[in-house]
């Protein structure tokens, strides 16, 4: 099989990698992740992915695929990371109670020629309601502060979550299935 490295320090990244047997290596992408609003939250997910996977593929330059990702969140506006626990509120408060849009950009680049595929799921989540001590409760775990709409949905966060429509592996940070198809072109088969 080809070599394969993964372009993020992403904990939940890496053991869905693993879940489904794919050997690789982890090199983080260091870039700063700019969010420009005025971009389709679509086409900000793919780009950030892209930009992660060519900063990695550019250093390697040899016959390997990099891996790229990008998990946002969206409910009237892109919710990145919080900056800090006050944020981190402000976005639960948003979500709280109703539906919103997770969106993952995944990028392949071959290192070796630097042929690229990109592209991105998005699934659909609701979040429960939820009182002020809830929210604060769930801030406390310190879980929110590395995520995408302050929410981990594989952790403390499941608690949180009502329903999800579309695929539950691109909330947690890598749609497996569009992953395994997009690798097929690389002559990748995982199955």
């Amino acid at each position: 099989m080809k070599e394969i490295v993964l372009a993020s320090a992403s904990p939940r990244r890496s053991e869905l990698l693993k879940r489904v047997g794919i050997a690789f290596s982890v090199m983080p992408s260091n870039i700063e992740e700019k969010i420009d609003v005025s971009w389709e939250p679509e086409v900000l997910a793919e780009e950030l992915s892209y930009s992660k996977a060519l900063y990695i593929a550019e250093q390697l330059k040899r016959d390997c695929l990099v891996i790229g990702a990008d998990t946002i969140v969206v409910k009237d506006g892109v919710l990145g990371k919080p900056r800090d626990e006050a944020e981190a509120y402000e976005m639960l408060k948003r979500l709280q109670g109703s539906w919103h849009e997770v969106i993952t950009g995944v990028t392949i680049i071959n290192a070796g020629d630097m042929v690229s595929l990109k592209d991105h799921v998005k699934t659909r989540v609701k979040m429960r309601s939820m009182t002020d001590d809830v929210i604060y409760s769930y801030i406390r775990t310190k879980e929110p502060m590395d995520k995408a709409g302050a929410y981990g949905v594989q952790g403390m966060g499941a608690l949180l979550v009502e329903a999800i429509e579309g695929c539950y592996f691109n909330v947690v940070g890598l749609p497996l299935m569009k992953l395994g198809t997009m690798l097929e072109n690389f002559g990748v088969r995982l199955l």
